[in-house]
């Protein structure tokens, strides 16, 4: 878009004239150039032209009139081209008798589908998340989504691999409830890490921090190099946290767990902070709609890791406990 208006495919009238010019003209060629090789006929006891010398003793290529049979299906196929170019759009932005465009087909295929897509959802417009993860036939045309547009990422089974997180474990980045992932779904994330190289002295450094990092995990490492990248920690405590648990609140990933996206070796970790992280999911609300989002969601929520929403609070017992010391105490039996 320009200001406000579309672009034309054809920004000037030349190229519209030079497509279709150089079509037309190469019909009329083909043409032309058939008949005139076509037109001659050999008169009776005349010898059609050797056009090469003789191979094996006798084998010989002779200038023979084609086959009336194949001529035929030659001018049958350029009189099929001029039809087709005259329904058909071909010749530069003519659009041609009948105004198909791809585009059209496209969109009218879709609408059909949509609309037969629509009326099998309907039964699970209203329901939330967790109900529609239960229910078997919502859950096969959600797995059918799934293997679509996740399953190249995430695996046919969720279970991720590496730069691509496991959809089954409860170690969830931007959160695991329902609407969280339903959220992730319908409009993408984002998981930047800044290369720390150099606030942490260097590769030299960056190991040392590395086996801190292990330690803090409870994970095999080097006491020594540990030690040395304890106060080197602090350039990535601001985001990960003293104890290497994370932010949840702001996406920040909890570092002493087993969820390691990117690896949890030491070579890896080292990689990760030398070079940072730049990972993210696409947005999928354009291309799928609400519908389909919230089927998907309920798949991907259902698949084993996704979190139970919190037990609801029942306020009764206290109120019951509350009147009851309020009541005065009974008078002693007669």
């Amino acid at each position: 878009m320009i200001a406000g208006y579309a672009v034309p495919d054809f920004i000037s009238e030349f190229w519209h004239f030079y497509i279709a010019g150089i079509t037309i003209v190469s019909i009329i060629w083909v043409m032309w150039f058939l008949k005139g090789q076509t037109t001659r006929k050999l008169a009776p006891g005349e010898q059609a032209e050797l056009m090469a010398p003789t191979w094996d003793g006798d084998l010989q290529e002779l200038n023979n009139p084609l086959p009336r049979w194949w001529l035929y299906l030659f001018w049958f196929l350029i009189v099929f081209g001029i039809v087709y170019l005259v329904l058909y759009p071909g010749l530069g932005k003519f659009e041609g008798v009948w105004n198909w465009s791809s585009a059209d087909q496209f969109k009218s295929e879709k609408d059909r589908l949509d609309a037969a897509f629509n009326k099998e959802f309907e039964p699970f417009r209203a329901m939330d998340v967790m109900a529609v993860a239960g229910d078997p036939k919502a859950k096969e045309m959600g797995q059918r989504l799934y293997l679509t547009y996740c399953s190249q990422c995430h695996g046919s089974g969720g279970q991720g691999s590496k730069d691509f997180p496991n959809l089954t474990d409860t170690q969830w980045l931007f959160g695991g409830d329902a609407d969280s992932v339903k959220n992730s779904v319908a409009n993408g994330r984002l998981g930047v890490m800044p290369a720390m190289g150099d606030a942490v002295g260097g590769e030299a450094g960056a190991r040392e921090v590395a086996n801190y990092v292990l330690a803090l995990g409870g994970k095999p490492h080097d006491a020594a190099l540990a030690a040395a990248g304890k106060d080197k920690y602090a350039a990535c405590a601001g985001c990960h946290g003293e104890q290497g648990k994370g932010m949840p609140e702001a996406n920040f990933p909890n570092i002493v767990d087993d969820a390691w996206m990117y690896g949890s070796s030491e070579a890896a970790i080292i990689e990760s902070i030398m070079r940072g992280r730049n990972g993210g999911m696409p947005a999928f609300q354009e291309k799928l709609g609400d519908d389909k989002i919230h089927l998907l969601a309920a798949y991907v929520w259902g698949m084993g890791g996704g979190q139970q929403p919190p037990a609801p609070v029942t306020e009764a017992p206290v109120a019951e406990a509350a009147a009851a010391a309020e009541m005065p105490a009974a008078a002693p039996a007669q």
